[in-house]
């Protein structure tokens, strides 16, 4: 794995070489082997994954082929969106009389 490192700008190297051993799967790889594991425990890790990666790659092609509907996304805060706990939201705002305003 190489990673270039720009400007002596050596943080943001250090960024883009975590974010590709994440991809890789390595700090995933670390974990698992910090303790042992036994045979019957990895077989069956290892099918549970690929079992895993076949429903992932079904479900992919099925929605390709439309055969399922695509996932909704997930909404995002911003346009019209609920707002963050916290901060005032204009439109949530019960509105307020004035003092000399009649009740019906």
């Amino acid at each position: 794995m190489q990673v270039l490192v720009r400007d002596n700008n050596v943080d943001q190297a250090l960024r883009v070489l975590k974010k590709k051993m994440q991809r890789e799967g390595i700090f995933r790889e670390m974990k698992q082997r910090k303790a042992y594991e036994k045979p019957s425990v990895r077989k069956a890790r290892e099918k549970a994954e690929a079992v895993r990666r076949a429903r992932k790659q079904a479900r992919k092609t099925a929605i390709r082929e439309g055969l399922i509907a695509a996932p909704k996304p997930k909404p995002r805060f911003g346009a019209g969106g609920p707002r963050r706990p916290g901060l005032p939201s204009t439109s949530a705002a019960p509105q307020q009389q004035s003092p000399g305003a009649a009740t019906a």
